[in-house]
């Protein structure tokens, strides 16, 4: 199964619309981006693609 949409960009258009909707303060933004990227060099990257993977193909084509 092939995912269109990268997760990352899904992921940024999120959070720039709840931004843009002051749903979230810029300082919370940045320390989840920053919390992501640092997550994303540590062991837990490995088991959160497989969790995911594991999502999106759970999810029957439409």
């Amino acid at each position: 199964m092939a995912v269109t949409v990268s997760l990352v960009a899904l992921f940024g258009l999120v959070l720039f619309f709840l931004l843009r909707c002051k749903s979230l303060g810029y300082g919370a933004a940045f320390t989840a981006a920053g919390f992501g990227f640092f997550l994303a060099s540590t062991g837990a990257a490995g088991p959160i693609n497989e969790l995911t993977r594991a999502v999106i193909n759970a999810i029957p084509d439409l």
